[in-house]
């Protein structure tokens, strides 16, 4: 009641307190609950390993809930070592109780290969299993199945389908303020997918999406400013929204920051900027393939000691992040 405001006024921490006492005499729901809150930061300080651990004991419970946002923090590799076996068995375990977001979880583990062997037609049917719940990711990951006729027969009209209910589902919970289905539909109308091509819509969801903190709207965002996609083309709008996604952790973002401060486009030229942002893009596991040339590029044209504070100004940043390099 007091993480909803039902009958009192809302109170995270209050909630977390009560939470606590609960989760500490092995009540799953609290457990779950109490991770929940860490994973957010809502009314304690934002921890993801306190997260997994409450997560890890709702789990073994046997919390459906629990056990998808513990695999979620195995793929991420937040507050646990990334590992996506474990991320599967977790997945799997709540997708086996009927969970749709797990189910779709499993479905891209299998889709790319992670923690199990890539298989499209098992990827097929966990999104078919998740999409038939109404799971919005899945229906339009089940519609791309169609598309290219992997793990299912190719078939445009069943792709049309999929993308139909996809845009329909994404739209109720965008609707609803969820920040990661606005960035959905916007995909969705930047690519005609489902929904009439409508770079203006995209531009509106990805926006609302993006003021929610969303990373990957921001960058978008950003590219849409920079070319002036459904936008007037805006370099300070674009260094704006670039900036919010790279503080995050945007590969993407912290990359076109940093070469943008090489080329003095849209901020002032500016090395040491360059260096840093080029540096965190090229020191990703996944890194951008054009980043450490950039970056050493630009290395070039400072000092030893600029160099030096650069390279620990980023490794403050990931551990203030909890990212690796």
């Amino acid at each position: 009641m007091y993480s909803s405001g039902t009958g009192v006024p809302q109170d995270r921490a209050q909630a977390a307190t009560w939470f606590r006492k609960a989760a500490e005499q092995g009540d799953a729901s609290a457990q779950e609950r109490l991770g929940s809150l860490y994973e957010y930061g809502k009314g304690v300080s934002q921890d993801y390993a306190q997260a997994a651990a409450w997560f890890r004991k709702a789990a073994e419970q046997g919390d459906a809930d629990a056990q998808w946002m513990l695999g979620a923090l195995y793929d991420e590799g937040q507050g646990v070592p990334r590992n996506y076996a474990q991320a599967a068995l977790w997945y799997r375990k709540a997708a086996d109780q009927g969970d749709a977001d797990a189910q779709a979880s499993l479905g891209d583990l299998y889709y790319i290969g992670d923690g199990v062997p890539q298989d499209y037609a098992q990827s097929a049917l966990w999104f078919r299993k998740a999409a038939e719940q109404g799971n919005a990711h899945a229906q339009k990951s089940l519609g791309d199945l169609y598309r290219d006729g992997e793990g299912v027969p190719q078939d445009h009209a069943q792709a049309t389908t999929w993308y139909r209910q996809a845009a329909t589902w994404y739209r109720k919970a965008a609707e609803k303020g969820d920040a990661y289905a606005q960035e959905m539909l916007g995909d969705l109308y930047s690519s005609g997918t489902g929904v009439p091509e409508d770079d203006a819509q995209a531009v509106t969801w990805y926006r609302k999406a993006a003021e929610q903190g969303n990373r990957s709207a921001q960058s978008i965002l950003g590219h849409l400013y920079s070319d002036g996609e459904g936008v007037p083309q805006d370099y300070a709008q674009a260094v704006f929204w670039y900036r919010k996604a790279a503080e995050q952790g945007d590969d993407f973002a912290q990359y076109k920051l940093g070469v943008w401060y090489k080329d003095g486009q849209g901020v002032p030229q500016d090395y040491a900027e360059a260096y840093f942002w080029l540096n965190l893009a090229a020191a990703r596991e996944s890194p951008i393939p054009l980043a450490a040339g950039r970056r050493d590029e630009v290395a070039s044209h400072m000092t030893p000691a600029d160099l030096s504070r650069e390279q620990e100004r980023a490794r403050k940043w990931f551990e203030a992040h909890q990212a690796k390099p």
